[in-house]
Parts: C-alpha cells; sequence; structure tokens
C-alpha cells in the first residue's frame, strides 16, 4: 500500500527501511535546516508530554532521566577513575 505522504514530509519513525535512504538524502543538513530539526523535535515532544490537558509528571520525569544521564556521561571520567582509586 502506497503512502499518500511524501517521503520527505514523514517523521522517521514512518519511513519504512526501504525508504530510508531516500528519506536521508533528502534532509536538510545545512547549518540552518539542521536547528529547524531539533526545534520541531522540541515543539514535538513539548506537545505530546508536557502542554497537555491532563497532565501528569511522565514529561517531567523524561526531562529529569535525560538531564541525570547527560550529568553522568559528563562526569563518567572522573566517577570511574574515583572508583578505581578506592579499590587500590
Amino acid at each position: 500500500m502506497a503512502s499518500s505522504i511524501p517521503v520527505k514530509e514523514e517523521k522517521l519513525m514512518d519511513v519504512r527501511l526501504g525508504q530510508l535512504s531516500s528519506w536521508i538524502m533528502i534532509q536538510d543538513f545545512t547549518p540552518k535546516g539542521i536547528p529547524g530539526a531539533f526545534q520541531r523535535g522540541y515543539y514535538q515532544y513539548y506537545n505530546k508530554c508536557v502542554y497537555v490537558k491532563k497532565g501528569g509528571v511522565a514529561g517531567i520525569s523524561m526531562v529529569l532521566a535525560a538531564y541525570m544521564l547527560f550529568n553522568y556521561c559528563c562526569c563518567y571520567r572522573e566517577l570511574r577513575q574515583e572508583q578505581l582509586c578506592k579499590h587500590h
């Protein structure tokens, strides 16, 4: 069954595996296009998880989890070094 939406306008999760290479080649990787993609992703996340009529903690908890993961990745080298020094 053929999709009526052009490949360029489809979201990544809706692109079939055979269309993936053509979808990537069509995307805008210019200095203006990359921030636009991040902005669209942010607004999609915000509208889906944060700006809802019946709110919950899911949106905020995802932001906190991402923040904690980011901080752990930034401090991993120091934490690993501290752990190695503690054992010796």
